[in-house]
């Protein structure tokens, strides 16, 4: 027996209304978009993750670079494979309030950052910065960190643009292990 062909596919339950693949599913953004990981309060004692990232071994916190004032360590919600964060141990949240030390240093670990990252996946370029304030766009306002995200010609398709969604061809544990193993040494 044929199945005639119509001009409506069949409505299947529990997928919403058709939209004719303008969806794309990510539902590891939704952890992010409901608060996951996000501090409760200013405090360092109020659950701020880039407190507690440095007391776990660098395999689980993802961190990269291990520096005397501030830590490189990857994005749990990336923009792009290869996206890190250069973060201060201590808890501050204005770019101004960094000491010297500190501010030479995220500075170097950023330029490290960038060396490992073009090494690791052969960068065309980057983004670098930070968001200062929730206001400017700070997921967690209360500790600063500066963003590294590496970019490539052509690496803005149709997913970023019109999908809303970046796609990330690597586990986070292996790009770690691959920045970690291409940093440079001093």
């Amino acid at each position: 027996m044929l199945h005639h062909m119509t001009s409506e596919p069949e409505q299947q339950i529990g997928v919403g209304t058709q939209d004719a693949f303008q969806r794309l599913w990510t539902p590891h953004r939704m952890a992010y978009i409901q608060g996951e990981n996000k501090p409760t309060g200013p405090g360092a004692d109020d659950g701020c993750p880039f407190c507690s990232i440095p007391a776990k071994s660098d395999e689980d916190g993802l961190i990269i670079r291990r520096g005397e004032h501030v830590y490189a360590v990857l994005n749990l919600y990336p923009y792009n494979g290869g996206h890190l964060m250069v973060v201060p141990y201590r808890h501050v949240a204005d770019y101004t309030d960094l000491t010297g030390p500190e501010t030479t240093e995220l500075a170097e670990l950023t330029k490290q950052s960038m060396t490992a990252l073009r090494t690791a996946s052969g960068a065309h370029g980057f983004n670098i910065g930070m968001n200062q304030g929730t206001v400017a766009g700070a997921g967690i306002a209360a500790h600063l960190h500066q963003h590294v995200v590496p970019r490539w010609g052509g690496d803005t398709n149709f997913m970023p643009v019109v999908g809303h969604t970046r796609i990330l061809p690597q586990l986070l544990a292996d790009t770690r292990k691959m920045l970690a193993d291409a940093w440079p040494t001093a």
